[in-house]
């Protein structure tokens, strides 16, 4: 039930944000979508012992997998799905607790807090990227195998 929970949760919070970010309409189902998976391999991840950062970077290289594969379907933009998709993996938490944390003059304390969210925002990020190079290979064979068959055709 505890999964079913956090899935849902998540989901409510990334369509929302696909409503903040204007996002289509007909595309907040499955911006959610994209959204509540993301969160769930995190999680998930979390659950099992892995570090944030490897989790978030796992989290964010799924999201932007499925991102693809919807932008495609849709014929939209990847950005749609993907923006909206990552908001659940963002450490606005640990952002905010670095900024408590220097307000209250307790310097050491917020840069432990600072150090962790960009490294684990450089993990989304880099998730991003790989997906995105992963993603370029497999068209690139797809396209490729496509004009070799219409080649053969000819």
């Amino acid at each position: 039930m505890f999964w079913v929970t956090q899935g849902v949760l998540s989901f409510l919070a990334t369509a929302g944000f696909g409503i903040l970010f204007n996002a289509p309409k007909k595309t907040l189902f499955h911006c959610g979508l994209v959204g509540a998976i993301g969160w769930l391999i995190y999680y998930s991840l979390l659950k099992h012992g892995m570090d944030a950062v490897l989790a978030s970077f796992a989290g964010s290289f799924v999201i932007a997998i499925v991102a693809h594969m919807l932008a495609r379907r849709f014929k939209m933009p990847m950005i749609i799905f993907s923006v909206a998709g990552i908001i659940p993996l963002v450490p606005g938490g640990m952002a905010y607790n670095a900024m408590r944390h220097v307000v209250e003059n307790e310097y050491l304390e917020s840069i432990q807090y600072a150090a962790k969210a960009f490294i684990i925002t450089g993990a989304i990020v880099m998730g991003l990227v790989f997906a995105e190079v992963f993603m370029q290979l497999i068209f690139n064979i797809i396209r490729k195998r496509k004009a070799k068959a219409l080649q053969n055709e000819t």
